[in-house]
């Protein structure tokens, strides 16, 4: 039997063979290999997000809404409104940003509701792929790189609403100050090493929030799906009803720190 048709022999191989991610053929799986599934399949649900939110911008009525477009409205209202609540700075990015980061994540996360046979079963007896891993935010190859990205468009926002010189300042002078030039120089390591840690610390809280909620939600549905068919019903039932509060609240916990770290940014210490 090849490998792309291979059956798991027990539940131990089952859920170790729905956890792999399908990779570039480098051997060892070192920095430069790349999560396939976990690419292809964010960057569908990216363009979808992009091509639905067009189409209806492209159909909007103000007269006769459709049900779908007052929808999209109060998804893109409460993204705004949170902006204006929490970000105090001027800057037309933020909004975007955070409207991609929550509808697209929320996207990703939804999909955990997917029968967790289907999309391998397709990829393995149609596409012939020996793994596929359908949730992109159960990688933490993806969240961390979601997190990157916002904690390095916070700095940008940072730089552009105090300058290169402002930025660099408040970067070797908080969280400690002092007046004395000597305590100055020597307070400098020290202030830079706090600075680290704390942007460090952001993409890691977020990053490892989202995988961690994610992929314990991954296997738990890998576990219902190891009982027999009859058995699934109400602990599967059970067990959706309560991840849609997850991959929601996820989504929206995602955003809002999103929104608080570019505005900490953009503001005066």
């Amino acid at each position: 039997m090849s490998a792309a048709h291979h059956q798991p022999a027990n539940p131990s191989e089952y859920i170790q063979h729905h956890l792999v991610n399908l990779r570039t053929p480098q051997e060892g799986g070192g920095f430069n290999t790349i999560h396939l599934d976990t690419l292809a399949i964010s960057l569908f649900l990216g363009f979808l997000f992009v091509a639905v939110f067009a189409w209806v911008a492209r159909r909007a009525s103000v007269d006769k809404p459709s049900r779908f477009q007052l929808f999209i409205e109060l998804v893109i209202e409460l993204v705004d409104s949170h902006v204006k609540e929490i970000f105090h700075g001027k800057s037309k990015l933020v909004a975007p940003l955070a409207l991609t980061v929550f509808v697209w994540v929320f996207l990703m996360n939804a999909m955990d509701f997917i029968p967790v046979d289907a999309l391998p079963w397709f990829g393995q007896h149609v596409l012939h792929l020996p793994y596929l891993r359908v949730v992109p935010t159960a990688d933490i190859n993806q969240t961390l790189a979601m997190s990157l990205t916002v904690i390095a468009m916070a700095i940008m926002l940072g730089i552009k609403a105090k300058g290169p010189v402002g930025f660099f300042k408040e970067f070797v002078t908080t969280p400690f100050h002092a007046e004395n030039p000597i305590m100055v120089a020597i307070l400098v390591p020290i202030n830079i090493f706090m600075q680290l840690v704390e942007y460090g610390s952001r993409g890691l809280s977020l990053a490892l929030r989202l995988v961690g909620n994610m992929f314990a939600g991954e296997l738990v549905f890998m576990l219902i799906a190891l009982l027999p068919w009859w058995g699934q019903l109400i602990p599967g039932a059970a067990w959706a009803i309560f991840h849609i509060l997850i991959v929601l609240l996820q989504a929206y916990i995602f955003m809002m720190l999103t929104i608080v770290y570019c505005s900490l940014a953009v503001e005066e210490h």
